[in-house]
C-alpha cells in the first residue's frame, strides 16, 4: 500500500506540474520553463517518495526495471495501476483549474497532451515521433538504471534523472510534447479525446521499446556498474 500511494502521488505530481506548466503558464515560461517543470518534479519526488518506491512514476521505468531484473511482474503491475490512476487524477485536477480561466476550451487549449503530425506543435511526422520517443526513453532509462545501481554515487540519482528529463524536453517538446512515459500521455489524452486518444498507441509502444532495450543492456552489465 505504501508503494501504491507513493507512485500515485508521484505520478500525479509529475503530470499536474509538468503539464500544468504548459497549460497554465506556457506563454510565460516558454519551452525551457516547461522542461524544467517536468525535470524538477522528478527531482522533488525522487527525494520525497524515492525511499518508499524508488520513484518510478512512469510505466516505462517500471518496465525497464522489470527487464533488468529489479522488479517482479506482480510488482510491475502494482506500479502500473498506481501510475495510471495518478496520471488520470492529475489530468482531472488540471482540467478543473484550467477551466477557471475565462475563454479556456479543452478542445483548443488542451491539457498538455502528446501528439505528432499536422496541427501539433512542430508538426513532425509519425516516424520522427516514434524514433524520438524510443531513443529518448532509452537514454532516460540508461541514466535511471545507472544512477540507481550499486556502483553509482549515493544521493545524486534524483538530480541526474531530473536533469536528463529536462534535457529531453528541451530537445523534444516540439516533436511530440515529450512522453517517455505512457501514464503521462494517458491522463491528458483521456480528457482531451480525439486525436490525442487515437495517437496514444505510439506513446505506449515507443517508450516501452526504449525502456526494454535499456533494461536488456543492463542485464548484460553493459550500462551499469553493480559492484
Amino acid at each position: 500500500m505504501k508503494v501504491f500511494i507513493a507512485e500515485l502521488i508521484g505520478t500525479l505530481t509529475l503530470v499536474l506540474f509538468g503539464c500544468g506548466a504548459a497549460v497554465l503558464a506556457g506563454g510565460d515560461v516558454g519551452q525551457l520553463g516547461i522542461a524544467f517543470a517536468f525535470g524538477l518534479s522528478i527531482v522533488a519526488m525522487a527525494y520525497g517518495i524515492g525511499p518508499i518506491s524508488g520513484c518510478h512514476i512512469n510505466p516505462a521505468v517500471s518496465f525497464g526495471a522489470f527487464v533488468a531484473g529489479r522488479l517482479s511482474l506482480k510488482e510491475m503491475g502494482l506500479y502500473w495501476v498506481a501510475q495510471f490512476i495518478g496520471a488520470v487524477i492529475a489530468a482531472g485536477i488540471l482540467y478543473l483549474i484550467a477551466s477557471g480561466r475565462p475563454g479556456y476550451d479543452i478542445a483548443i487549449n488542451g491539457l498538455g497532451q502528446n501528439g505528432f503530425g499536422p496541427g501539433y506543435l512542430g508538426e513532425y511526422g509519425l516516424m520522427a515521433a516514434f524514433i524520438f520517443e524510443v531513443v529518448a526513453t532509452f537514454i532516460f532509462l540508461v541514466v535511471i538504471l545507472g544512477s540507481t545501481s550499486k556502483g553509482a554515487p549515493a544521493g545524486f540519482a534524483g538530480i541526474s534523472i531530473g536533469m536528463t528529463l529536462v534535457m529531453i524536453h528541451i530537445v523534444g517538446i516540439q516533436v511530440t510534447g515529450v512522453s517517455v512515459n505512457p501514464a503521462r500521455s494517458f491522463g491528458p489524452a483521456l480528457f482531451v479525446g480525439g486525436q490525442a486518444l487515437s495517437q496514444l498507441w505510439l506513446f505506449f509502444v515507443a517508450p516501452l521499446i526504449g525502456a526494454g532495450l535499456a533494461g536488456f543492456l543492463a542485464t548484460l552489465n553493459l550500462t551499469v556498474k553493480e559492484d
